[in-house]
């Protein structure tokens, strides 16, 4: 399942942390950075994945 959330992740970042932790804190961060620049979006969201 991680490897579909990775995936998600670097198509659309917030889409695989709100599959990873659902709506808090690092979802809005995760939206934030993807709105200032897509890349730090994905790392983040990559972060978020291999974290947990």
């Amino acid at each position: 399942m991680d490897v579909i959330r990775v995936i998600l992740s670097i198509l659309l970042p917030p889409l695989g942390v709100f599959l990873q932790v659902g709506i808090g804190l690092q979802f809005w961060i995760n939206i934030l950075l993807t709105l200032l620049g897509y890349i730090p979006g994905v790392v983040h969201a990559v972060w978020i994945i291999a974290r947990r």
